[in-house]
């Protein structure tokens, strides 16, 4: 069984900082591409940033230059480093694998179950 969780949501004031970790767990070999998504209430769900097996990253053009993505590969997990918050970045975060290599087998297309982001204006 492998799981992703997400920690380090929370409610922040516009302008703050919020460091979202996405901690994966099980028999896990190795971790290929990780995304972050967000989605809004009554909106659809959002790519945030993604980050490839070889460290390279894209981000979606409402968060460049603010977010910062990460991986720590021997802790199998995935983080995502949000400054300059804005209130349009209320969301519910999750973290997406597409695929994690097991010690049994491929695992594809695995989200978390999300971590809520409220920025106050």
């Amino acid at each position: 069984q492998v799981q992703l969780v997400e920690s380090g949501g929370g409610l922040v004031q516009a302008g703050g900082s919020l460091r979202l970790s996405c901690a994966a767990s099980g028999s896990i070999i190795s971790l290929n591409t990780m995304d972050w998504y967000r989605q809004a209430p009554e909106k659809q769900r959002e790519l945030v940033a993604r980050i490839f097996s070889d460290g390279s990253t894209n981000y979606g053009d409402s968060v460049k230059g603010r977010f910062t993505i990460s991986r720590d590969n021997v802790k199998r997990t995935v983080y995502l480093q949000m400054n300059s918050l804005k209130p349009e970045d209320t969301a519910v975060y999750y973290c997406h694998a597409d695929k994690i290599r097991t010690i049994w087998d491929y695992v594809y297309n695995t989200w978390g179950q999300g971590t809520q982001v409220t920025v106050s204006s």
